[in-house]
């Protein structure tokens, strides 16, 4: 209803867990970390716990579709089952055929599972087993789930064993009966609400997936967005649906903390005051206790003869209300200017002149030792050069995968459009360059200033840049083998010679190189494909966004 009003095109807070709109926060990288160390690894099993509607789900979804391509992985959904059903739900997902006489029989179920996780093994496939909702597991299904793990060779586990649920799932696992399976596990994760940045970057990261081009929420809306939902994603795609179903319904193109706050009343089913309301009760009430202490002070016998006997020891100068430090702020507004002077909305206010797209251009040229004439389409000046251009809309997990360094495109306080140059990237801070001089940013409030639009220089093989995919030949895919081959540790110039045809082995090489750079693994190296590998085996000598330690 409210798509093309706000020029979306498709619902950004949908509560159904799509991969695509999958935001890693810091926590949530971490998860999807301990999740692929568990595939990737032998050991026994794996947990990952969190509140209803932090996100478990969906880095479900994302992991199966980031499964490393050796990889069988069984997910059961709904555990709330006897041990028998368990193990024959088991079976299904593997695809391994049951014989009618053996569905209750709990000894020829694991002799099936048995004899298929050794001829897995044999193959050099991994079977894992995904259980979401694993709270719901009875105590009799999880002791017959730890008895799987004993199904092992000499030197690894036949079957890695993920558990994923609600904090219930940790009181469950500390039962005495079940100490030996807590034993097991060799790795745990809490996945807590999200922080009030990490919000804030949330919904706009959503918003950018559904193709928002301009800000939605204010600053103020998203500060009461996770105020009123407690930081847990789902509760946050509840509250900004509705806030955009209310704007629309409004004619209000901006959504502000008047309609979070109407939205999450809808929602609740309660009203929620403004934010700072007990904070002004709270002064008000201070100011009206002094003023009663100073009146009651007033009032007291012999108030005039104390103050004329007390005298105090020392005074100070008087000062001359005239008189200033040189440069210093004065006024209400001092303590602001010294606490947000470095923000980039400041720096973007202070160095607008030079936040334009020729100054962006002629620093990114700069960074590859070229120079940029204004007036001419970077694009086909860059190709003059050997290098491509890569314009898109992402997030700052693409430009990590790109490794170069990217422009920009910030919207200020007053709506004008700015250009900057992205020239480092780390785990917590990010150089911004502004022409004359750099500055170093959050991550978290470079997400709030950003919507996603981003314009990168990058060196391709040799020839036109284009798609690649099976069955062509050519330098570039005689570049892209090469490419892969040096990345995976090869010798490029080794005596084999390689072939410029990109035949079902190619493929193969690009759909591991897809998968381990949380690419599409579908074998066709396009743009986005090439340039990722592009700057994972830059030369040396060439720009790159992220420094080897990839630090603050």
């Amino acid at each position: 209803m409210y798509l093309t009003f706000f020029g979306l095109n498709e619902k950004p807070f949908s509560i159904t867990p799509d991969p695509r709109y999958l935001f890693l926060s810091g926590q949530h990288a971490e998860a999807m970390a301990h999740l692929l160390y568990g595939i990737n690894e032998a050991g026994g099993f794996i947990q990952l716990t969190g509140e209803v509607g932090t996100g478990k789900t969906t880095i479900v979804r994302s992991l199966l579709a980031r499964a490393p391509e050796n990889a069988e992985i069984a997910l059961i959904l709904n555990p709330r089952m006897t041990s028998p059903e368990f193990l024959l739900t088991l079976c299904e997902e593997l695809g391994i055929g049951v014989p009618d006489s053996a569905e209750r029989s709990l000894k020829d179920l694991v002799d099936i599972l048995s004899g298929y996780l050794l001829r897995a093994h044999a193959a050099g496939r991994r079977v894992v087993l995904v259980v979401d909702e694993a709270q719901n597991l009875s105590p009799e299904v999880l002791e017959q789930v730890r008895l799987l793990t004993n199904l092992e060779t000499n030197t690894r586990k036949l079957l890695q064993i993920i558990l994923i649920g609600q904090p219930e799932l940790r009181e469950l696992l500390s039962r005495n009966e079940l100490r030996q399976l807590a034993q097991r596990i060799t790795g745990r994760y809490h996945l807590a609400p999200l922080s009030e940045p990490e919000t804030a970057a949330y919904v706009r990261h959503r918003l950018r997936v559904a193709g928002a081009t301009t800000e939605i929420f204010g600053r103020f809306a998203l500060r009461e967005v996770h105020r009123l939902s407690g930081g847990v994603p789902r509760v946050i795609n509840v509250i900004c649906d509705r806030a955009l179903l209310g704007g629309y319904s409004l004619d209000r193109h901006r959504i502000t903390t008047a309609l979070v706050r109407q939205a999450a009343a809808e929602v609740f089913g309660r009203r929620f005051p403004p934010g700072w309301l007990p904070w002004a009760a709270g002064v008000a009430l201070l100011v009206l206790l002094s003023a009663g202490g100073a009146a009651l002070w007033r009032l007291a016998p012999g108030w005039l003869d104390v103050a004329a006997r007390t005298q105090p020891l020392t005074t100070a100068p008087a000062r001359d209300p005239g008189r200033t430090v040189p440069g210093a702020p004065t006024g209400r507004g001092a303590a602001v200017h010294a606490r947000h002077a470095g923000s980039l909305p400041a720096l973007l206010a202070r160095y607008a002149g030079d936040a334009t797209a020729d100054a962006a251009y002629t620093r990114l040229f700069s960074l590859w030792g070229l120079r940029y004439a204004p007036g001419t389409d970077p694009c086909v000046q860059a190709s003059r050069h050997g290098l491509a251009c890569l314009q898109g809309r992402g997030s700052l997990g693409a430009l990590r995968l790109y490794n170069r360094p990217a422009i920009l495109l910030l919207t200020d306080s007053m709506g004008i459009r700015r250009r900057v140059v992205l020239t480092r990237l780390g785990k917590s801070r990010a150089t911004v360059d502004f022409g004359r001089s750099a500055h170093q940013v959050g991550i978290g409030e470079l997400s709030r200033e950003w919507l996603g639009d981003y314009f990168v220089l990058w060196r391709p093989g040799a020839g036109p840049v284009q798609s690649l995919s099976a069955g062509m030949r050519g330098a570039n895919v005689l570049w892209l083998r090469r490419g892969l081959r040096e990345l995976a540790g090869g010798n490029a110039s080794a005596a084999r010679p390689a072939s410029d045809v990109y035949d079902s082995r190619l493929a193969r090489l690009v759909r591991r190189f897809q998968r381990t750079h949380h690419l599409t693994a579908n074998g066709v190296a396009g743009i986005g494909t090439q340039a990722a590998l592009s700057g994972a085996i830059a030369a040396p000598g060439t720009p790159l966004l992220t420094s080897a330690d990839h630090g603050s």
